[in-house]
């Protein structure tokens, strides 16, 4: 009778779970949520009204996030480390403009053209301006309660796709959403003492 209570089950709430996006702790976020989906047809012969068997396709991995919107924006600053290469001549804004590291002559067209040596010498490392620019990124979900149990889980490959927020007079939080789709997810697991 004492062997059915040996498996015991742990709870989380939302305020046991912290976010890391590679190895940044990411405290704006609010929700993230996820769907794994996968094509499965069908496959039908004459004669039978019933599948006989069904075709495994492709599967897609996505979700959204939710961040809540302070005095900065919710992601950027925190994945400021996580840089892209652009144009140089692309179009940033001047906050972000005096952090590159540019050449006023090479904006000036001294340096005009496309070096066929050098195809990237009008390439720039820069700070992402915008969240689809953001370089993929994993994202681990640590769960940890009062009483010392935690879990984990994993999100592979993490870009981020479109982004949104608005303002309203009836508004007393601000939030910015964005969709993201992924590579791979790890399920939530937990290391139980003497495992």
């Amino acid at each position: 009778m004492a062997n059915n209570f040996k498996q015991a089950y742990n709870s989380f709430s939302g305020c046991d779970i912290r976010a890391v996006f590679d190895s940044t702790v990411i405290g704006t976020l609010q929700g993230i949520s996820w769907s794994v989906t996968r094509e499965k047809a069908p496959i039908y012969t004459m004669g039978d009204p019933d599948p006989r068997a069904f075709a495994r396709g492709k599967r897609g991995i996505a979700g959204s996030l939710i961040f809540i919107q302070f005095d900065e924006h919710a992601l950027l600053q925190a994945m400021e480390a996580s840089r892209f290469h652009a144009d140089v001549n692309s179009f940033h804004p001047s906050k972000i403009m005096d952090q590159l590291a540019v050449a006023s002559d090479d904006l000036e067209g001294s340096g005009a053209g496309v070096d066929p040596t050098n195809p990237s010498a009008d390439q720039q490392s820069m700070k992402p301006w915008f969240s689809d620019q953001i370089p993929p990124f994993n994202v681990t979900l640590v769960a940890a309660n009062e009483y010392g149990q935690t879990s984990s889980m994993q999100i592979y490959g993490v870009e981020i796709l479109n982004e949104g927020s608005g303002v309203s007079i009836d508004d007393i939080v601000l939030e910015q959403q964005m969709t993201w789709v992924g590579r791979s997810m790890s399920p939530w697991s937990t290391t139980r003492p003497g495992a």
